[in-house]
């Protein structure tokens, strides 16, 4: 395994990050393939075996039972000083007022529960899950900024956003003095490159870490499309993600299946290739749900493609609706 700096930060992670949206309970208006929690032991404890030492939940995934699932295998198989740790919060976690967003009051409650779920005094990275356009930005960065100093957090991060809302909480922070963002974990693939025009440049040019999310598209960047598997038949934020430009995106994933069969590895390795070898991207997050998938992770750092085969990957890309961003 590699490791790198997560930005401009000291922090080491490892060059792949495994995200743990994959595990917990499926829950009514949750993913419904997610894994139990003895099969998401076993995918933690391969990740560690391989070296993976950075993982990242949320507190709205399977309704805080990712959290529970990964806190529990990551005490029993890791020292917590050689990990971590990430989770994210804006996300609905009860009804009525109060019960998603960055206020004040959500931010504040939801770190010490998630630190409950998760088994630990504190998370490495806590990150904003989306813009919050209900709350002032002041009062989001403020909030993450005292998390820090009470030692819950020892950096902050942000998702999916637009580059300038991502520029505006930077300046907010360093206008007031408050701790910066120092990660940004947008949607990023050979089947979606609009993080290209604005926001790749804007974290390569103030040192921020990238930790693109959805590497595999959901997996269609692994098979050909009339394959199908439970997470394609139930997923509905793939379809939503992906349906709409499937003809024209055929066209890529034509180009990873034949770029793969020469190297005699399977695609997934390709297309985590492709994304490895772009800048600035730190560590893309995996969403691994077998024991295969993570022997991919590890040989896809083998894999050098030529600027030759990078271009021809990239040549039949058009533009993309924005896909993540609200």
């Amino acid at each position: 395994m590699e490791y790198v700096k997560l930005g401009n930060t000291g922090l080491d992670v490892s060059r792949i990050c495994l995200g743990c949206m994959g595990f917990g309970v499926a829950v009514q208006g949750g993913h419904q393939w997610v894994l139990d929690e003895e099969s998401s032991r076993l995918i933690i404890k391969q990740a560690l075996e391989i070296g993976v030492n950075f993982f990242d939940t949320a507190n709205v995934y399977s309704a805080g039972t990712s959290e529970e699932f990964t806190g529990k295998a990551l005490k029993e198989y890791s020292n917590r000083d050689e990990i971590v740790l990430a989770t994210k919060v804006n996300g609905r976690m009860h009804d009525g007022p109060n019960g998603a967003g960055l206020s004040r009051k959500a931010i504040m409650s939801e770190i010490d529960k998630s630190l409950k779920r998760l088994g630990t005094d504190y998370v490495d990275l806590y990150q904003i899950h989306r813009w919050d356009y209900h709350t002032p930005i002041e009062e989001t960065m403020e909030a993450m900024h005292d998390v820090v100093k009470a030692g819950k957090a020892r950096y902050i991060g942000a998702s999916a956003m637009y580059a300038w809302q991502f520029l505006k909480a930077l300046h907010t922070a360093e206008k007031n003095g408050w701790t910066r963002f120092v990660s940004m974990q947008n949607h990023y693939n050979l089947i979606y490159r609009e993080e290209e025009r604005e926001m790749l440049p804007l974290c390569k040019a103030e040192k921020i870490g990238v930790i693109p999310y959805s590497p595999l598209a959901g997996g269609r960047l692994t098979k050909d499309p009339q394959e199908k598997t439970n997470r394609s038949e139930t997923d509905q934020i793939v379809k939503l993600k992906y349906d709409a430009t499937a003809d024209t995106d055929r066209l890529i994933i034509d180009k990873v299946a034949v770029i793969a069969e020469k190297y005699g590895v399977p695609r997934a390795q390709i297309a985590l290739a492709w994304l490895l070898q772009k800048e600035p991207v730190t560590a893309p997050i995996v969403g691994a749900t077998k024991t295969s998938h993570l022997e991919d992770v590890k040989a896809a750092l083998s894999v050098k493609l030529t600027s030759d085969e990078m271009a021809s990957l990239e040549e039949s890309y058009v533009p993309h609706r924005i896909v993540g961003h609200q």
